[in-house]
């Protein structure tokens, strides 16, 4: 029976991380960045400025949201999408990729994710405008909706939209187990057992009671966490690797040709014994970069979509730095390690140090740090791979609710933690494979999706940048449902965008980009448009406001900021 499960799991892994899967992941970020003009270059400075910029600018995107708001902020958002993702891959993960298709496989790697920004920027805007709220109040989004609502509104796919979402939560729930807990579980506990000479058992033991104190606690208290977890354990290691890159800083330009030279070269070879080929050191690239990056799995939107966003735009640009930030920084540095510090042949990436490619960066730490090289790795796998544990259970959990309301994603939640011990202690063997091939399932129906909505991608895109960049009086695109759209409304209007007048919540960006936006006559159109949605009369609402900004930054300060000569004032 095992023997028969393992030859079909390896039928259908070969199926979606093979050619056909991965064809369909690069061409989806292709065929995205062409329809948006190539949004992840063009628009890098402001994308840049809107999402890493903006936490030390603007304090809404860090702000935590009320206790009655169950959304949590941006910032949290990031980071719990950005636990999901960065995980053992980013070093593991890169090693496997240099060892077998050769350091140009990183050149592929790049590639991969620079397309692939494309497709976790259209996932997240899709997550956000197709989103709902659940019983909780809590926003609930993800390919599951976009499937349901955004393919199945189209002619004749209603019951293929559906069938696709049930498909996409089934395979997630199945590798949330997996990938995304026993798999990530079972790394950490040989990590510290080797290291630190811990008990499997005592790691699992004492995992499981941190999940469970965490994980049951629900998303707000999983973000809580992830938005100091991450940035910790992202500069922690950021910081270990870059002082080996800059102790060797004289291999570089050599690591760097390496990679180039390789990317192209028709006998790269992959262990330093056998000549794959481009197509292998291609292939290695490709399905390294999508395993480290998650971007077209579908799995990252499901917390971004529980922003407190009202821009798509918003959660769509953060998507892009998130991918950028995975593997554009992280894994380069992973390579850079790997590449100069002399543990494999920089031609060829055949493994030099005389240890297995998962301990490859380990055996990098150890020819700079000594000793304390493999503890330095073990803490890293320790952060890295729990916190992807964190982001999987709210991606299970969102897949459960889905397909059997929040009552099931409680029950879902104790057998996860439970799950944890049982990563700790057993061999994984099939069940790794399989839930690697599970993880890849999600792709298909995801990426189905995406395509077949990128032209709504592309509408709200383009809606957003005529109304925030070039000012057009035009009517958002911030949801697909009325009800929404009208809340938005109601909740974001020129009062209430950041905060509310009353609490003198303002910021200068705010001002300047409301009166931009509207104009100085159009200021009288957006006082009615509110009249409509509020019971206060649109005279005293306007004195309110009027008053409110000129006593807080003075009439000159606004003129200024709107570039006026005259009163702003209609």
């Amino acid at each position: 029976m095992v023997d028969i499960v393992t030859r079909i799991n390896n039928v259908v892994n070969g199926f979606v991380w093979g050619p056909f899967g991965l064809a369909l992941l690069f061409c989806t970020g292709l065929w995205l960045s062409i329809r948006t003009g190539f949004f992840q270059f063009r628009r890098m400075g402001y994308w840049l400025r809107h999402t890493i910029g903006a936490i030390f600018t603007n304090k809404d995107v860090t702000a935590h949201t009320s206790k009655e708001d169950m959304a949590i902020s941006q910032f949290q958002s990031m980071c719990t999408a950005l636990a999901g993702t960065i995980g053992t891959g980013n070093i593991v993960g890169v090693a496997t990729a240099i060892v077998s298709g050769g350091p140009g496989a990183i050149f592929w790697m790049w590639v991969m994710a620079l397309l692939g920004m494309m497709t976790s920027f259209a996932e997240n805007v899709l997550g956000v405008y197709y989103r709902r709220r659940n019983e909780k109040g809590e926003w609930s989004g993800g390919a599951m909706y976009y499937l349901t609502d955004g393919l199945g509104a189209k002619p004749g796919c209603k019951t293929v939209g559906r069938v696709l979402a049930v498909l996409f939560a089934c395979f997630c729930i199945l590798a949330s187990f997996g990938i995304g807990n026993m798999s990530q579980i079972n790394s950490i506990a040989g990590n510290m057992n080797a290291a630190f000479h811990l008990p499997y058992l005592a790691t699992g033991l004492a995992l499981m009671v941190v999940t469970a104190l965490i994980v049951i606690g629900g998303l707000k208290r999983v973000a809580a966490v992830t938005e100091k977890l991450v940035p910790l354990m992202a500069l922690f290691y950021i910081a270990g690797a870059l002082i080996i890159v800059v102790m060797h800083a004289g291999n570089i330009p050599a690591a760097l040709a390496a990679i180039f030279r390789g990317a192209f070269n028709l006998n790269a070879a992959g262990g330093g014994a056998l000549g794959y080929g481009i197509s292998q050191t291609i292939t290695w690239g490709f399905k390294r970069g999508a395993f480290s990056n998650e971007a077209g799995l579908g799995s990252a939107v499901m917390v971004n979509s529980a922003s407190n966003v009202k821009e798509p735009v918003h959660q769509g640009m953060w998507g892009v730095f998130e991918v950028f930030a995975d593997t554009i920084v992280v894994c380069t540095l992973t390579a850079l390690v790997i590449l100069t510090t002399g543990v494999v042949d920089i031609e060829s990436g055949a493994v030099l140090a005389g240890v297995q490619d998962n301990a490859l960066v380990g055996q990098a730490f150890t020819a700079a740090f000594g000793s304390f090289g493999p503890k330095f790795i073990a803490v890293s796998i320790l952060l890295f791979a729990y916190s992807t544990t964190l982001g999987w259970s709210h991606y299970g959990t969102k897949a459960v609710e889905y397909l059997f309301g929040t009552a099931g994603s409680r029950i879902y939640k104790v057998v996860f933690v439970g799950m944890t011990v049982v990563g700790a202690t057993m061999k994984l063997g099939l069940a790794w494979d399989l839930s690697d091939t599970f993880n890849g399932l999600m792709m298909i129906p995801n990426l189905i999706g995406v395509l077949a909505l990128s032209g709504t991608v592309v509408d709200i895109t383009k809606n957003y940048f005529a109304r925030r960049v070039r000012g057009e009086d035009i009517e958002p695109m911030w949801s697909a449902f009325a009800e929404y759209q009208k809340e938005l409304w109601e909740v974001y209007g020129i009062f209430a965008l950041e905060g509310s007048y009353e609490t003198g919540s303002y910021s200068e960006e705010l001002l300047k980009e409301r009166l931009a936006y509207y104009g100085a006559s159009g200021m009288n159109q957006e006082i009615t448009r509110i009249q409509l949605l509020t019971d206060q009369g649109a005279s005293a609402f306007y004195e309110q406001v009027t008053a409110y900004m000129e006593n807080k930054y003075g009439l000159d300060k606004v003129k200024k900021l709107v570039g006026q000569t005259d009163t702003w004032k209609a």
